[in-house]
């Protein structure tokens, strides 16, 4: 197996031999944010998109990036680069840096690159649709894709033992707001609904919203629970699981238990415009 490799401040190395100091506030706080996108035909999707949602992150919880927009483009292509795959996983990873009493963040942050080869779904999971389940959990500053997954991994050992591949979050409004890794999508007749507010920006949601746009009428507003027993199809994204059609969520079956023509179609579409390398 060729041997991958890392950026780890400055340096790009063997990734079995990367690591960070143990007072890294990364490690010892979990303070610090990432983002997540994959290669099409070799190419970064959407990377500039990624990169400002990164720094966008960071902003969120007050941590200070000195690298332009441009400089993280250029460490992420030359990663990329240095590890050759047919297509790859691309990790960016930005923690507080080590930190002399474990909490204050210094002025120089941790900047990491991780490459790994992309990890495909069964193709099941897109032909018969998937099984997500509700969790009555709000993540915190949504808005950031933080390194605090600790909500994320317990919704999703949840979601593990009800046999689902996600788990939704739904806030004390009632209101469905997204997975735990994905956005969620709905269609109710010819509309598209998907909420907007307390949501992380996912990059493939909004590719779904342009690909949509000419084709149904495009509704960003809250999706009640009591309101799925009334949803013709759903759908959840993500850079990884792409579109997914959704046929049950917790006991309710969604589309007769089977993906919908609507959500075929945008698969379709989405496929479509990533083969042609229109990234």
């Amino acid at each position: 197996m060729t041997q991958l490799i890392s950026y780890v401040n400055g340096k790009y190395v063997p990734s079995d031999q990367a690591s960070l100091p143990l007072n890294d506030l990364g490690i010892v706080r979990g303070y610090g944010v990432f983002d997540y996108l994959r290669t099409y035909n070799r190419v970064p999707f959407r990377l500039r998109e990624h990169v400002q949602r990164l720094q966008k992150s960071a902003e969120l919880i007050g941590l200070s990036l000195p690298w332009s927009t441009e400089e993280i483009e250029g460490i992420t292509q030359e990663t990329l680069r240095r590890n050759n795959l047919p297509e790859a996983s691309i990790r960016l990873i930005v923690t507080g840096g080590s930190s002399a009493d474990f909490i204050t963040p210094p002025e120089q942050p941790s900047l990491v690159v991780i490459v790994t080869p992309v990890a495909q779904y069964p193709v099941e999971y897109y032909e018969k649709g998937v099984k997500v389940v509700t969790v009555p959990i709000e993540r915190f500053i949504p808005q950031a894709k933080t390194l605090n997954y600790i909500s994320a991994i317990m919704a999703l050992q949840q979601a593990k033992r009800a046999n689902a591949i996600d788990a939704l979050y739904v806030n004390q409004q009632s209101h469905v707001l997204e997975g735990t890794t994905t956005n969620f999508f709905v269609f109710r007749d010819s509309q598209l609904i998907t909420p907007k507010e307390n949501i992380l920006n996912g990059i493939t949601r909004n590719v779904v919203l342009e690909l949509a746009k000419n084709r149904f009428e495009i509704v960003e507003q809250p999706i009640y629970y009591s309101d799925l027993n009334s949803c013709d199809e759903a759908f959840i994204t993500s850079s990884t699981k792409e579109i997914m059609p959704v046929v049950q969520i917790d006991d309710l079956q969604i589309s007769n238990g089977k993906p919908g023509e609507k959500t075929q179609l945008l698969i379709d579409l989405f496929n479509n415009y990533t083969s042609l390398g229109q990234v």
